[in-house]
């Protein structure tokens, strides 16, 4: 996560009318599978303009970056963190530590995953995760977010 951070940060702060941003690509980047979920990316998100990056299944949004998308991050396995569904996709989100205002989403129960980082003084939660979701269902969901009370059922209890 600490990696997560500085990436954010580094990005974030880049500066550059119409400059490539420098992001780093996820372990999986060249995973099939990433190629139609970036080219079905929007051109804008929250008024903020799509920019060229430096690595494979990666974008970005605002100059200064206030977004950044990469493919192929390590798929999150089961956990307790919250968990969202937006339109269909699950996410887990997650504040970024020691960044004032910094947000990660990760796709949950999709392979490869997908990870939105984003100022969220710049680009509302919301906004970020529907603008981009479109583009992330074209990767199959194998599993999904699990409630305490959908868990409790699947036991046979209630």
């Amino acid at each position: 996560m600490a990696g997560t951070a500085g990436l954010l940060a580094g990005a974030l702060a880049l500066t550059g009318c119409g400059a490539t941003v420098t992001v780093d690509g996820a372990p999986d980047a060249a995973n099939p599978a990433c190629a139609p979920v970036m080219l079905a990316m929007p051109g804008s998100v929250s008024d903020l303009d799509q920019r060229e990056t430096s690595s494979q299944g990666t974008t970005a949004y605002g100059d200064p970056s206030a977004m950044i998308v990469r493919c192929g991050v390590d798929e999150p396995g089961p956990t307790t963190d919250p968990c969202t569904n937006v339109n269909g996709v699950d996410w887990l989100i997650s504040e970024v530590k020691d960044q004032k205002d910094q947000w990660r989403a990760v796709t949950y129960g999709r392979s490869p995953a997908v990870e939105v980082l984003f100022d969220g003084g710049r680009v509302p939660s919301s906004t970020a995760l529907v603008d981009t979701g479109a583009a992330v269902q074209s990767i199959p969901q194998t599993h999904k977010c699990l409630s305490v009370k959908d868990t409790l059922e699947q036991q046979g209890t209630s």
